[in-house]
């Protein structure tokens, strides 16, 4: 059974209220099923909505926050564990280290370059884990066709290994499937 996830999202709410439901959905759930939460240390936006559902249902959340971030994302006083690093460098690195899995809810320039680090570290064999976009009201439906559009056109070396969802609860049952 999987026991860590790491969630990549935005540190703003974002314009359609779905973000915000579907981020505290997925904490909900992942804390009622045990699963831990490494992210981004932030109190704000969705990342304060995942966080904040989570302890809401007892689950366990390690926060991870680069000292720069600490005014600007709002550290989380209340987590389980956080971890204050020098650089983004080691934020997506520690991250990666603690979880067993990578979800991508909505969010902006950095959800996108852990995004597609997190990929090319798959390809490159550096690691292998699952990796789950929860596309939120096809928030992430343009990113996906032009994913499959740089494959097609032969930029990539292989498909990435991206699973979409649509809801939490996919995403649920994605993390929990033998």
């Amino acid at each position: 059974m999987l026991q860590s996830v790491a969630v990549f999202c935005g540190s703003q709410n974002g314009n359609n209220p779905i973000y915000i439901q579907h981020a505290e959905t997925l904490g909900k759930l992942l804390a009622e099923n045990k699963i831990d939460i490494v992210y981004g240390g932030g109190n704000s936006g969705l990342m304060g909505a995942v966080a904040n559902a989570a302890l809401e249902n007892a689950g366990k959340i390690i926060g991870i926050i680069p000292k720069r971030l600490v005014d600007r994302e709002r550290a989380h006083k209340s987590l389980t564990q956080i971890h204050i690093v020098d650089d983004m460098h080691t934020r997506k690195q520690m991250m990666y280290s603690l979880s067993e899995a990578i979800l991508i809810l909505p969010g902006g320039n950095g959800t996108l370059d852990e995004m597609f680090e997190t990929i090319t570290w798959n390809v490159l064999s550096i690691h292998d884990k699952k990796v789950i976009l929860l596309n939120s009201a096809g928030f992430y439906n343009a990113l996906v066709q032009h994913i499959e559009n740089m494959f097609n056109e032969g930029f990539l070396y292989s498909e990435n290994k991206i699973e979409i969802c649509s809801t939490p609860e996919e995403v649920l049952q994605l993390l929990t499937k033998d």
